[in-house]
């Protein structure tokens, strides 16, 4: 890097626009979506889709919602003129699917693009010509009305060479792209569009689309609304058009930028699933969509099962999504923070149905995208209490005290320090039964029964010790209260039982019980034990015998 001052780069201008409105719009309704995949996103792989694979995937797009679909450039390469065919063949293209193709402002493009659209029924042709400054002196060595003039000739072409298709039932409307519109003057590309409009001649029922791309991220998104702004308040027939955009991702703010776009008036949103596309990629449309589905509107689009369109776009573009991809990604549900944790679990078991969704750090209901409530909470060494008891009553039915949290939590922390990785749900579930219900040293329950007498209860247990067998017998106000008399007057250390609680682990015929005790030892240690058995009684004890050998393991 350059030291300091940076003479290398130089700051994007600001846009002139001392009365701007967007700051204080609100986003009411969702934008006309465009995908892209098929043609920006299918030219930026190392290898790009085959004419099979494109078909799964428009056919993917068509049941995610999506009414207008850019199918490629025909005119580019035999397979994008292949693809198109076949769609348009084979009937394919839904009744209300607009097919969207790319083209140069070329004569010979143009008539090759036609011949791709013969016998579809409803077809936006997108033009574009590259306008900005830098285009126009690198690459064309033309000035402005050489620029402005390959734009209005490609509409006129357009025009008179479409009415074949138009005489035989295909409609067509025309997109127009001033090609790095970003980084163009923005009077000049005023001049081009409104150019191109008086040739095209679109009405309040036709509308012609105005596609104003930041084909390299340049700006901050407030300078692009600036921008988008500023046009739609200039542009004379600005109720004949359609303002699309199509941003992309070089400074990382593609999805910002389309929001404060819409903001500014923009009425239509091109990009790709999960911002396929070239260098940083393309607006991610998944983003956006679900963007506006957390602030309660629906964005028209069905990614209900995000798992589903994630598996197709992977198996097709041989792309991966990022763990960490709004929405999308593998750990966007996932909390490994001990805090993080047990706000979740605290805001998730408190949530009412009825109420507006207010979980802590998740902003959608999982559910609603066909996520799992099982990947959530993920345990690692920096996970706390809240989130070992989640994971241990979600996937395995253990509803642990609350106070017992921080003792499990502790345990499994230590082991996950121990092994230096993240603890998959059963090793947590092994190491909590190890702990709690397998212990079988030095105490071991042999056989308990209870006879009550008036109004109090009698035990009669067996127990070995070391291996030295002993029959306890002794009354108390319960099972509990009389098998902890009993064991008193052993040479097991003392304790008393500080709280009890149990619950059904299972339905129907399987359905089986655990009970957790927390008692206090004679040195003033508290502890939890636990135990399982189909007999209520029988695990309550079977806790006790937990809690009394856990006791003796920390000595």
């Amino acid at each position: 890097m350059q030291s300091a001052p940076v003479t290398k780069y130089r700051p994007f201008p600001p846009v002139d626009l001392p009365n701007r409105q967007w700051p204080n719009r609100t986003i009411t309704r969702a934008p006309i979506w465009c995908s892209v995949d098929l043609r920006d996103g299918n030219q930026a792989l190392a290898q790009p889709m085959s004419v099979e694979e494109k078909l799964e995937y428009f056919e993917m797009l068509v049941k995610i919602g999506f009414k207008e679909i850019e199918v490629g450039f025909p005119s580019a390469s035999q397979i994008e003129f292949d693809f198109c065919r076949r769609l348009i063949e084979e009937n394919r293209i839904p009744a209300d699917v607009w097919i969207q193709i790319l083209c140069q402002c070329r004569e010979d493009l143009i008539t090759r693009s036609l011949e791709a659209l013969h016998g579809a029924k409803r077809v936006i042709f997108h033009l574009y010509n590259s306008t900005s400054p830098a285009q126009r002196r690198y690459v064309f060595n033309a000035e402005r009305p050489a620029i402005r003039d390959i734009a209005t000739h490609a509409v006129s072409f357009l025009k008179s060479r479409m009415a074949p298709l138009v005489a035989q039932g295909t409609h067509i409307r025309l997109e127009y792209s001033p090609e790095s519109f970003t980084s163009t003057e923005l009077d000049f590309a005023l001049e081009v569009c409104e150019a191109v409009t008086d040739i095209w001649q679109p009405t309040t029922a036709e509308k012609i689309i105005l596609n104003l791309p930041a084909t390299v991220e340049y700006a901050t998104p407030n300078v692009h609304a600036d921008q988008i702004e500023w046009m739609c308040t200039h542009l004379t027939r600005r109720d004949r058009t359609i303002i699309s955009l199509h941003t992309h991702n070089d400074r990382g703010t593609g999805v910002a930028a389309t929001e404060l776009g819409m903001l500014a008036g923009a009425d239509r949103v091109e990009g790709t699933l999960f911002g396929n596309g070239e260098r940083t990629g393309n607006l991610d449309i998944v983003t956006v969509a679900l963007n506006l589905y957390t602030h309660g509107i629906h964005p028209d689009l069905d990614f209900s099962d995000i798992n589903d369109i994630r598996e197709v776009y992977e198996r097709c573009t041989r792309l991966e999504v990022p763990a960490r991809q709004p929405y999308a990604g593998e750990l966007v549900f996932t909390a490994f923070s001990g805090s993080h944790q047990d706000a979740i679990k605290k805001s998730w078991d408190t949530r009412k149905s009825t109420e507006p969704w207010d979980v802590l750090y998740i902003p959608i209901d999982p559910a609603d995208v066909g996520r799992s409530y099982k990947a959530i909470i993920r345990i690692n060494s920096q996970s706390g209490k809240g989130g070992v008891a989640y994971v241990l009553e979600h996937e395995f039915g253990y509803q642990l005290p609350k106070l017992m949290h921080k003792e499990i939590g502790r345990l499994i922390n230590d082991l996950a320090d121990a092994t230096g990785r993240e603890l998959t749900a059963p090793e947590i579930h092994d190491a909590f039964q190890q702990e709690y219900l397998q212990r079988t040293a030095p105490v071991v329950l042999e056989t308990f029964k209870t006879t009550e007498r008036n109004s109090t209860v009698k035990c009669d247990a067996k127990i070995s010790i070391d291996g030295q067998a002993r029959k306890l017998t002794a009354e108390g106000n319960g099972p509990i209260d009389a098998f902890v008399r009993a064991l008193a007057e052993t040479a097991l250390p003392k304790f008393e039982v500080l709280s009890y609680a149990e619950h059904s682990l299972g339905k129907g015929a399987e359905a089986r019980a655990v009970s957790y005790i927390q008692v206090k030892t004679e040195r003033g240690h508290t502890l939890f034990g636990a135990g399982v058995d189909t007999n209520i009684e029988l695990a309550s004890i079977k806790a006790i015998v937990s809690a009394l050998n856990r006791t003796l393991a920390k000595r």
